[in-house]
């Protein structure tokens, strides 16, 4: 074999080496879904800034759609060379404005969150930037949380309390899957709801029971379901 063609193979093999190192990274066995409740949290010690295109609506928010292994890990940061392409995905803009808005300080218009998101979870998920953000923003609305705990009579009430059970039922009586709540803790120290995680099969295509549940902070036998107050308007919550 002559010197050119030796090394040229020996490319082609690294590059083959390489396509399945990047296959490989990108495995996974299924989603989560996160979304949270904004009012839990604008309302912690950390408090929260409004996005830049107004303040979100009273309704969950999307946190994120998350490749993770069934052993408890997850893959990140999948592709480094990779970098949120707005044009990519500029006719889904204005609804993950209202749907996926970042609440964190400084007020932003989304992009920064958005990036975030891709490049540690969208790079593993076998999805363009494109599919990734509409496929979460397609789970929201299938998901509809607000709506299935307000058809079990549970709606964010100042002083309220409910039970973590009830609202774990009523998710799943809407969505058909158990989900996991996540709980924050208040700026006078009150457990309340936070995040709600379901879980979503590796294609992306439906909602599935969770393999693993996640370990995120727990919750108390009774928490709060605060509103999202309507009086304050200044852009820091």
């Amino acid at each position: 074999m002559k010197k050119s063609q030796k090394s040229l193979l020996i490319k082609i093999i690294v590059v083959q080496c390489l396509l399945v190192l990047c296959v490989a990274a990108q495995d996974f066995d299924f989603f989560y879904f996160v979304q949270q409740w904004p009012a839990s949290y604008c309302d912690t010690r950390r408090s929260c800034c409004y996005p830049t295109t107004g303040k979100p609506d009273e309704d969950f928010s999307i946190h994120g759609l998350w490749p993770n292994y069934e052993n408890g890990k997850w893959p990140q940061n999948c592709d480094k060379e990779s970098s949120l392409d707005e044009s990519e995905f500029s006719d889904l803009i204005s609804t993950m404005e209202k749907n996926w808005p970042s609440l964190a300080c400084p007020s932003s218009d989304g992009l920064k969150f958005w990036s975030h998101e891709w490049l540690k979870h969208g790079t593993c998920s076998a999805l363009n930037q494109h599919a990734y953000f509409q496929t979460a923003l397609d789970f929201k609305t299938k998901s509809n949380l607000l709506q299935n705990l307000n058809n079990a009579g549970i709606k964010p009430r100042n002083g309220e309390h409910y039970s973590v059970e009830s609202i774990k039922n009523a998710i799943e009586e809407g969505v058909g899957h158990t989900p996991f709540i996540e709980c924050n803790v208040d700026s006078q120290g009150n457990h309340q709801l936070y995040q709600v995680y379901l879980c979503v099969d590796s294609s992306a295509s439906k909602f599935i029971d969770c393999p693993i549940f996640p370990h995120g902070r727990k919750c108390g036998s009774k928490i709060e379901f605060p509103p999202f107050s309507s009086n304050d308007d200044h852009a820091e919550f």
